[in-house]
């Protein structure tokens, strides 16, 4: 993911810049598209509007907000979150040193750089500007189910090595860990666990360290989670037959800007009701709604957690996610939602992975 610490301007109108009276979907669409998080609003006289980031995606779409068809420059005026009266900016040539330490100060991944006219000429990435070489946090990848609603596909073979686009599911999910800096991932296997072990190896030919905690019996979505105390970092959680283009960067910004025990992926669900939905209170009709559609977060199968949650998870029953999640609800701890805007499927049925397939060959899902 990493390039050149200064983004020169040719780059930045190309591949970062959104006009303030274009949809939000554009923008959205730039920020998936150069995978760094930000869109710079820029006007036709390469005035700077106004900065669109992936966390101000995310928290409009927790707000329940448009971020499709609302021009950018109305979202720009009720952006969720703290706003600055104006965007950062620095000049361009500033020494590389020093913006490092702008940045650090207002607490920002990226700051445009404008000319002696006030022009934006340029852009500088933290991320390439400080070069870490790995991300800060370690991966489960929970491959162990029967996948018994995928039978008869999966009587030989365990779901996350099916194939999606030529490429076992399970090869989409750690291509993606590693291309977003993550260097170990632990493996959960239960059914047909050799499988697994001999299509991923120690991991050296995926550019990741591997290794396994079995299953004798199986512990539920998190009860094999018990086994991998002691780290320092938090551990990034995905069931092994998600498809998805999710930034794992992004959840972990999220994450740590929440200060949050757990984060919880979420992906927005339209449930559509075919007939006549009535309100009623005893035997009196308050209200009637003809087919009315709701809209709900549901989770999505991805789980950034703090180290310290291994240590409410028992090592002596089945324990899941939600489990997990109750029990830190229930000790007041802090547990947020991270809303998935990008590509996501869960393979589970046999129709999801046909469409999985189809997603693949036209190229919606290019993971």
């Amino acid at each position: 993911m990493s390039g050149p610490p200064i983004q020169p301007l040719e780059t930045v109108l190309a591949r970062f810049a959104v006009r303030p009276d274009a949809p939000m979907r554009e923008a959205l669409r730039v920020i998936e598209a150069n995978g760094e998080g930000v869109a710079l609003v820029i006007d036709d006289d390469r005035w700077l509007t106004g900065i669109v980031t992936d966390g101000d995606i995310r928290r409009a779409i927790l707000d329940n907000r448009d971020v499709t068809t609302t021009p950018v420059a109305d979202f720009l005026g009720h952006k969720p979150g703290k706003v600055w009266k104006k965007p950062l900016t620095a000049p361009a040539g500033l020494a590389e040193a020093d913006l490092v330490r702008l940045m650090a100060v207002r607490l920002v991944r990226h700051l445009p750089l404008v000319d002696e006219d006030g022009r934006v000429a340029g852009l500088a990435l933290l991320e390439d500007l400080s070069k870490p070489v790995e991300y800060p946090m370690h991966a489960v990848v929970m491959a162990g189910g029967f996948g018994s609603r995928m039978r008869p596909l999966t009587e030989e073979i365990p779901k996350p090595l099916l194939e999606v686009g030529h490429k076992p599911v399970i090869e989409h999910i750690v291509g993606q860990l590693r291309q977003a800096g993550v260097r170990t991932v632990s493996v959960t296997t239960h059914f047909h666990a050799e499988k697994i072990r001999q299509h991923l190896g120690d991991g050296s030919e995926f550019g990741i360290d591997v290794t396994y905690a079995h299953e004798e019996t199986p512990l539920g979505t998190a009860g094999a989670l018990a086994g991998l105390k002691g780290g320092k970092e938090p551990l990034l959680v995905i069931n092994g037959d998600i498809l998805t283009a999710v930034d794992f960067r992004a959840m972990h910004h999220f994450h740590r800007d929440q200060k949050a025990d757990i984060t919880v992926g979420v992906r927005r669900y339209e449930v559509k009701v075919p007939f006549g939905v009535l309100e009623v209170e005893d035997a009196a009709v308050r209200k009637l709604v003809e087919k009315p559609s709701y809209s709900l977060f549901i989770n999505a199968g991805i789980y950034l957690l703090e180290p310290a949650m291994l240590d409410f998870i028992p090592t002596d029953r089945r324990f899941d996610m939600t489990d997990l999640i109750q029990r830190r609800l229930d000790d007041g701890g802090r547990v947020t939602s991270f809303p998935i805007h990008e590509y996501w499927i869960d393979i589970g049925q046999l129709q999801d992975y046909m469409r999985a397939q189809a997603d693949a060959a036209s190229g919606k899902f290019r993971k």
